[in-house]
Formats: C-alpha cells, structure tokens, sequence
C-alpha cells in the first residue's frame, strides 16, 4: 500500500475528531441479531440484543466506534460534506491506527463494536483494500471478537468484497438516493448498477454460506448479520409512495435486514439542492420509518399505504393509524376473535401485544383492563376494537371523528359532547418512539 496514502503530521486524537465527525451523516448501522460469545481466546463478544449506536429499550447506551477510513473523495457528490471540490480538515486512518482504537476504546468499555465506512481515496479497489486490511488485523493480530459493520465500496474488485465479508458481522452498501435520476443528478461520478452489484454480490454470498454452514458447522460465516443500506430522503423530489415502493423492492430483491432513511441535511451550497426552508424533512423520515416497519413485521405492502394519487403521508397520523381511518370497513375488530393477521393491522397494537392477546384468550376471555396490561395503547386501538362485541366508550366510526381525536393537541384525557373519553397519541407512549407501531424500544441510528 503506498504509505503517501498516510499523513505523518497528524495526530490520531486529531484523525478521530475529524472522521469521527465526518461519519455522523451516515445512519446505516443498528442492532444485527448477532450473537457471539468469547471464545476463551479472543478480546471480546457479539451480543445479540442489539449491538448499535442507540439506546436499548432498558435504557442503556449501545455504543459503536462509528468512524470513516478517511473523508479523503474523489467524488463530487452535491450533498456530500465530504466531496472532492469542498475545503474541509482531511484525514486518514491507517489500518493499525483503527486497530488501536477499537481496541483501546473497547478495553475502556467505551464501545462494544466498530462501525467502518469510508470516503474513495484513489480508487474504489484501494478502498476497499485499506478496509480489508482492517478487520484482517482486527480479528487476526488483534483478536478482536467483537461487533464489525463495514461499507462494501461500489466498484471494488468482487474478491475484495468476499474476503471482508467473511470479517465482518454485517455490511451495506449505500444507495445514497432514491432512483437512478436522482443520482444522475446529484451524484454523476455513481451509477445505480454499480452499487447494486454488491448489494447482489453480497445476498448471494449469504445464502451460500448458509448453505455450506449446513454442511459443514464450522465453516466461517460471511456477514452472518446479513446487509442493509441507506438512502437519503428530501435532497430529491421523490415522492412517499416512489421511496416505500423502493424499499420494498430492495426488501424483495436483495433480503436486506434494513433500509434506512436519512432526511437531507443541507450542508452545501448549490443550486442543485432543494432550499428546505424549514429545515431537514425529519417528520417525513420518522414517518417513512413506520411505513418501513409496516411492509417488514406487519404484513403490509406498499400499495396499501400509498399510491400514485394519494403519494404522501399525512404527517398528523403515523402511516397504520391513516390506513385504518381510510379502511373503517375493517373495523372494529373482536379482540377475542380476531386472528393474528387482523390483530396486527389495529393501531395501538404490536407485534408482541397481538401475540399475548393470541395467547391469553386461550384460557380467558379478555376485558379491556386485561388489553391495558398486555400492552395494548388503548388511546389509539379503542376507536377500532371490541371486547365481547362491546366497545369501549361509544364510539363513532367517522373518518373526520377518529382524526379529530387522535390529532387533538391536548395530551390529556378529556370529555366530547358523547361523553367519550380519548387521548392524543404520543411518539413516545408504551409502543417506544414508533408510537402504535410496536411494542418495545425500537431506535434509530444516526
């Protein structure tokens, strides 16, 4: 490797500032579903519950030494901090230098993994070789056991991209936008075919490797976390429904674990890029993040959710909560009755809330007191169930009447003229920050 790749001049305390800093543009790393004991031998363990840069539903801080190689690029992407025509402090790691931080900040218990990504120093092939080189030393030198993510580099020699995968725990590559016109637009030095030919590349060195495991047990496992990307959402005029049908397919095409959204941060100026007087879309992000986790644990599509006349979420309700006011056919639905599939579709109900229901009304029937100890947000499902053919409170099933209820400002219960009770939802009510959505703490990176 060309050592005039490496500045002498720098500090690593100063390289980290730097490329630390420089990494917190990209969203794509969070639980993997990992779990890897020591092994007696090695520094370190892969903990399943979910090794990432958030916080855990008990509240813990999960940390990941979340870093780029280098900021160093030769490309010019529009919105990009980190292209090649901006005036920005570059730095670059060498391999031994990430070596000694991962390891140094893990003794410390500062961190339980590594989260590796890069700028294109030279050339896609040399990249991703400093990458390799990387984790080679991580879990050869320095026996470093724990959690990996690592960028695949569109472009890279396909060998390059094997070798590491048999490294890491979990990679991705990034889409960066939407569609191909949008990368044209803002990011002519990449191609759409390029970065979907790791992508490729690495769901089907997955599913061999799964199958060579069953053979043979000990057989190394490649990206046994498996792979997720992400794209960013507002740079282009992309609608909701061209972005879910996008995440859908990537989902179908490419069995990604996840797909990740991050609002556009205008942090260039050109004229290439949309104004955003009101700042980076993040309701629009968070909403897409529900619709997201609709299509992937709640048995939606998404055309259900959207289509081309109606292409945008209402950002007043969380996209399950819009599809029940707009399907009230549906509803209500008997909880002592209901199967599974229909639980799933009533807001205020996860996946683990249906699954108790499921499970109790075998020995019992349930009451709404029973429902409020499952788990169930009763503030939202009350407009759309019934316990023993009953509803809660009498209860319209009026589009206008749900919506004004759900979307009242107040945060407290109060009484209508019917005498009904009801509540405002809140992000941030049993289900975690996806409010309805899910029960238990689901976070986001970034």
């Amino acid at each position: 490797m060309n050592e005039m790749l490496y500045q002498t001049n720098m500090g690593l305390m100063e390289k980290l500032g730097i490329l630390a800093d420089a990494a917190k543009y990209d969203v794509a790393c969070t639980s993997s579903g990992v779990d890897r004991k020591g092994d007696g031998q090695s520094v370190g363990n892969c903990i399943k519950a979910g090794i990432c840069h958030s916080f855990a539903g008990d509240g813990r801080c999960i940390s990941l030494l979340k870093i780029l190689m280098t900021n160093e690029c030769i490309y010019d992407c529009k919105y990009c901090i980190n292209r090649r025509s901006n005036d920005v402090p570059r730095a670059i790691f060498t391999p031994e230098e990430i070596c000694t931080l991962t390891m140094e900040f893990y003794r410390r218990n500062y961190i339980e993994g590594l989260f590796l990504s890069s700028g294109i120093v030279q050339s896609p092939d040399i990249t991703m070789e400093l990458l390799y080189r990387t984790l080679f030393l991580l879990r050869n030198v320095y026996h470093f056991n724990g959690y990996i993510h690592v960028k695949a580099i569109p472009g890279a020699d396909s060998e390059l991209i094997r070798r590491t995968g048999f490294l890491a725990d979990r990679m991705s590559v990034n889409l960066e936008l939407p569609t191909a016109e949008g990368l044209r637009a803002l990011a002519p030095n990449k191609h759409r075919k390029t970065i979907l030919t790791p992508m490729r590349q690495i769901q089907n060195e997955i599913q061999a490797n799964k199958e060579e495991l069953v053979l043979y047990r000990k057989a190394p496992k490649f990206a046994s976390g498996g792979q997720s990307t992400q794209m960013i959402i507002g740079a282009t005029p992309e609608n909701d429904f061209q972005i879910l049908n996008v995440a859908e397919g990537l989902y179908k095409r490419f069995d990604l674990k996840r797909v990740f959204y991050s609002a556009f941060v205008k942090v260039n100026e050109d004229k290439a890029l949309p104004a955003l007087p009101g700042g980076p879309p993040l309701l629009r992000e968070h909403r897409l993040y529900q619709a997201d986790w609709l299509l992937r644990f709640y048995g939606f599509e998404a055309k259900e959710l959207l289509d081309e006349k109606r292409p945008y979420f209402n950002v007043m309700l969380d996209p399950k909560e819009d599809w029940a006011v707009r399907h009230l056919e549906e509803f209500p639905v008997e909880v002592n009755r209901a199967p599974y599939e229909k639980l799933l579709r009533v807001p205020g109900l996860g996946v683990n809330s249906a699954r108790r229901i499921v499970a109790a009304r075998r020995s019992a029937r349930l009451t709404f007191e029973d429902l409020k100890k499952i788990g169930v947000v009763l503030k939202r499902a009350v407009y759309f169930i019934t316990c023993n053919g009953k509803m809660m409170y009498p209860t319209k099933l009026e589009e206008d009447y749900i919506v004004r209820n759900l979307t009242d400002p107040s945060d407290r219960i109060r009484f209508g003229s019917d005498q009904m009770t009801y509540q405002q939802m809140s992000l941030f009510d049993d289900s975690g920050i996806f409010g309805g959505i899910g029960n238990g703490s689901l976070s986001v990176s970034g």
